[in-house]
């Protein structure tokens, strides 16, 4: 979490209907087929926990074809990956144990078999926001998480093995970011796991696999923001310098940053981003990832409110655009602002449970909220775009804090991490674009935290669709309102820092039922089991 940056927080840009359920398994299995020889024939996978629950509601199991398919996270094709699988040759089947004990909820295992025969057994975890770690390799733990690329050496556990691998980089003048063995006992097949701080070249894989211990060498590539690039200019040290002095690990630091730059939320975001690009040997390309991310949440906002499309359950579908008639004709309780941020998150809640494109703000579950604020305060307020990208960065910087800080998994935290977050967001966006101080965005924010606290996660039959849909509306008046507080100069009792800790706690306290699975709140009520027993 030190090294996430606002594509981590806002993002991914996705198909929905779930960034830790379909664009955090996805990724598991793409890691996995980056593992392989050849191209996958064969897969078995097995679903635990809140996964097992949920596993075609959310679209887990599209999104685990689709990842061992090679597809990305926002590739329509995802809907589609069964039949596309069948037109390749994969063939695939399901088994879930929702009551074995795993390290994580959203935890599968995958015994995957190439075009040579070659088998390959996998177990990954989902862990929030659309990242992912593959957790064990053929019986062996480990630890890869695709944030840099990774290379997995496969090898007999001798003395000069690791050595080699460094050596062989270092020919190639590769920075090796961080290096770790795994093996099950001395002398016993093991693996090297190296992340580099770049890519990896051919013939520094063909070197390593020179020596007589090595088995094989896999690469996965970094999941990096498109169209990332080297950057030029500072040394290693200074980059570890400015990142040092740029970074912040709580609301308090993150003021004091403000203070120091003379910058708003936004500002100092942006410098974190900047530094951390730098320490990446990459160019920053957050403005342009926001303008991205920005014109996706336009579309996944305002196609449904045009051409409404069913969802995968069937629950919603035409609500956004209900909702509009209604204001148009008069007499609307909420209208103006609020009834435009209202009528923007329900859509985009629509295009998620469709798996259409949306962006996780911070989770897929949660993407209406952030839109709903920002692109009503555009359409009411005349706001520009640039404003609008501040807004974004704002909203990012808050999410990061309460991703380090606690989570934004509802497997983990319950709703109130996915909501409550995204509300919390969108209310330091608000403050941000209205030209509120940073203290005053972070109040907004732990506003709208505080107000959602204790929410609990309960998917009718595992969709994200209700309540889903109609939370993610109701938050952006919860953020409106925290942010007009905040903005009033009305303080805080108990500041964001504390009340990041508390919703930890609560979410943590929370049992299972309450937390993704679909076994408790409005998804255990009568009426909800009984349209999910007449559809199964």
């Amino acid at each position: 979490m030190e090294t996430f940056g606002f594509s981590d927080i806002v993002g991914p840009i996705m198909v929905g209907p779930s960034s830790s359920h379909t664009a955090g398994a996805l990724r598991i299995a793409r890691m996995a087929r980056s593992l392989l020889a050849t191209e996958p024939v064969r897969a078995a996978f097995t679903l635990y926990g809140s996964f097992a629950h949920t596993q075609s509601g959310h679209g887990t199991d599209k999104a685990l074809v689709a990842g061992l398919l090679g597809l990305a996270p926002d590739d329509l094709g995802v809907r589609d990956s069964f039949e596309l699988a069948r037109t390749t040759g994969l063939s695939f089947s399901f088994a879930c144990d929702p009551d074995a004990q795993v390290d994580h909820p959203n935890t599968v295992d995958m015994r995957i078999e190439d075009a040579q025969g070659n088998v390959l057994e996998v177990r990954g975890a989902s862990v929030g926001g659309g990242a992912a770690v593959i957790e064990r390799i053929d019986g062996i733990n480990v630890n890869v998480t695709g944030e840099h690329t990774s290379v997995v050496v496969r090898q007999r556990d001798e003395t000069g093995v690791l050595a080699h691998i460094a050596g062989c980089f270092s020919d190639c003048a590769v920075n090796i970011a961080t290096a770790r063995m795994y093996r099950t006992r001395r002398g016993s097949e093991a693996f090297t796991v190296m992340e580099l701080d770049g890519g990896a070249p051919a013939e520094a894989k063909a070197a390593i696999e020179r020596h007589p211990a090595v088995r094989d060498v896999r690469i996965v590539p970094a999941d990096a923001p498109a169209g990332a690039h080297a950057a030029e200019g500072a040394s290693i040290e200074r980059a570890e310098e400015l990142f040092a002095a740029r970074d912040f690990a709580s609301g308090t630091e993150l003021l004091q940053r403000c203070a120091e730059q003379g910058a708003t939320l936004a500002g100092a975001f942006l410098a974190r981003e900047e530094a951390l690009a730098a320490l990446d040997g990459r160019a920053c390309e957050a403005e342009s990832y926001a303008d991205r991310a920005l014109a996706v949440m336009r579309a996944s906002a305002t196609e449904p409110l045009r051409e409404p499309a069913p969802s995968m359950g069937g629950l919603i579908g035409g609500e956004a655009g209900d909702a509009r008639r209604a204001r148009e004709r008069g007499g609307a309780v909420v209208d103006g602002l609020t009834g435009a941020a209202m009528e923007y998150a329900l859509a985009v809640l629509e295009t998620n449970a469709s798996m259409g494109r949306i962006v996780a703000a911070p989770t897929a579950g949660s993407a209406g909220v952030v839109p709903g604020v920002l692109l009503a305060l555009e359409q009411e307020r005349g706001l520009d775009v640039a404003t609008l990208r501040r807004g974004l960065l704002a909203a990012g910087a808050v999410g990061y804090l309460v991703a380090r800080n606690a989570t934004v998994s509802g497997a983990e935290g319950g709703c109130q991490a996915e909501i409550g977050a995204a509300a919390a967001m969108a209310a330091a966006a608000a403050v941000e674009m209205a030209g509120g101080t940073p203290a005053q965005a972070l109040d907004a924010a732990a506003n709208a935290l505080s107000s959602l606290m204790g929410l609990v996660c309960d998917p009718v039959g595992g969709l994200v669709e209700v309540p889903c849909q109609k939370r993610n509306a109701t938050a952006t008046a919860t953020a409106l309102v925290s942010a007009q507080i905040a903005l009033a100069g009305v303080g805080n009792l108990v500041g964001f820092d504390e009340t990041v800790a508390a919703m930890d706690a609560v979410g943590r306290a929370l049992p299972f039922e309450l937390r993704e699975s679909a076994l408790g709140g409005i998804a255990a009520a009568p009426s909800a089991c009984a349209w999910c027993a007449a559809r199964a």
